[in-house]
């Protein structure tokens, strides 16, 4: 069902991040993202409406069409996740936005999926080797655990979609992850040669994806967004 807004008709959204990875813990916010079709007269006018909306409070980003597009045909990992989660997640769901998963192989291609999820496990790992007031408080840890939980994440769900085509949103064993987690908070160093190793593997594997995504058929469903929301929906 379509959830209007001031900013357009919300065409897919849903529950990500930790709470979809099984990951979260007793103090995790619960983040939600999603795509919207502003209307296309709005678009092509002298003002458009901006292309993303974020809050905080509670924690929901909602990205035009249009970008969110861009950005899956760069491998984002945030937002391809939003093509494959579990049905339960989804909490608005239309024609379009089932389209838009039915079509989620264009987005696809294997030189992107590798380095946008490298990419973004290495920044994990800049992120946990940098203790910025030299300590090892509390909640220093937990942050590294953190960084060092999504590092490991990126890098399975990344070979994953690279080797197979397909992603599993949901982690089978978050155990491994929250150990992990745990060992890098008290050696942040111990990541980098799991990183390497990953780095390796991407390297040794075949991918089943393309060398370049089809943009032509995410073109063609972006185009028929535009054509079914020329003006706002009254």
């Amino acid at each position: 069902m379509a959830t209007l807004t001031t900013l357009g008709t919300v065409l897919l959204s849903g529950v990500v991040g930790s709470t979809a990875y099984g990951l979260a813990g007793p103090d995790s916010d619960v983040d939600r993202l999603g795509m919207f079709a502003a209307p296309t007269s709005a678009v092509l006018g002298l003002h458009p409406p901006a292309d993303s909306h974020v809050t905080t409070d509670p924690d929901v980003t909602l990205h035009e069409v249009a970008k969110a597009v861009r950005l899956l045909l760069r491998g984002n990992p945030t937002v391809a996740e939003l093509l494959w989660l579990p049905e339960n997640l989804y909490e608005t769901r239309t024609a379009l936005g089932d389209e838009a998963i039915g079509i989620r192989d264009a987005f696809l291609c294997a030189g992107r999926v590798r380095d946008a999820y490298l990419g973004y496990a290495g920044q994990q790992f800049r992120k946990l080797i940098s203790r910025p007031d030299g300590t090892f408080s509390a909640d220093t840890r937990r942050r590294t655990a953190k960084h060092a939980r999504h590092l490991m994440r990126l890098v399975d769900q990344g070979y994953e979609l690279y080797a197979t085509g397909r992603m599993q949103v949901r982690l089978s064993d978050p155990e491994r992850y929250l150990e992990f987690g745990r060992r890098v908070a008290a050696d942040p160093e111990s990541a980098r040669p799991f990183l390497a190793a990953a780095e390796a593997r991407f390297d040794a594997a075949r991918s089943v994806l393309s060398e370049e995504p089809d943009t032509a058929k995410a073109e063609d469903w972006l185009l028929r967004v535009r054509r079914e929301f020329w003006t706002a929906p009254a």
